[in-house]
């Protein structure tokens, strides 16, 4: 099974679980400013919230690489406590790509809000979740 994990993170947040993730699965995280060179069974795709929105590139990268990602994992921090899943669900599933239904969120630190998250434990259970994802689909 092939696995890719892909972030985009302004502050570090969710470059810290993609990391965790990309750490419990023995393959490297990259930016979603890097092209896929194939096709991926499963992109575990770390995605900040910034306005109550996912960035831009994270969309034009799902877009862009649309036909090789068999299936979309979603992990999200934001200091709302929104996650992006909705929106990058419907504009993924829009593009055609599946979306799994479970998806992972913890609080990110900003400014004064949610300082030193995700922590250790988020990022635990963040590699908990996706290892029991790749379980499922295997």
């Amino acid at each position: 099974m092939v696995v890719e994990v892909r972030y985009f993170s302004r502050g570090g947040n969710t470059l810290r679980l993609a990391e965790a993730v990309a750490g419990a699965l023995d393959v490297k995280p990259l930016g979603v400013d890097q092209p896929m060179t194939g096709r991926a069974d499963v992109v575990f795709l770390c995605a900040s919230v910034y306005g109550g929105l996912p960035d831009k590139s994270v969309m034009t990268f799902v877009k862009q690489n649309a036909r090789d990602i068999g299936r979309l994992v979603v992990l999200s921090t934001s200091a709302t406590g929104r996650s992006t899943f909705g929106r990058i669900k419907a504009a993924a599933e829009d593009m055609g790509v599946k979306v799994s239904e479970n998806f992972y969120h913890c609080p990110g630190a900003w400014t004064l809000f949610h300082k030193g998250r995700p922590n250790r434990d988020d990022c635990e259970r963040a590699a908990a979740f996706a290892r029991a994802i790749l379980e499922r689909e295997a």
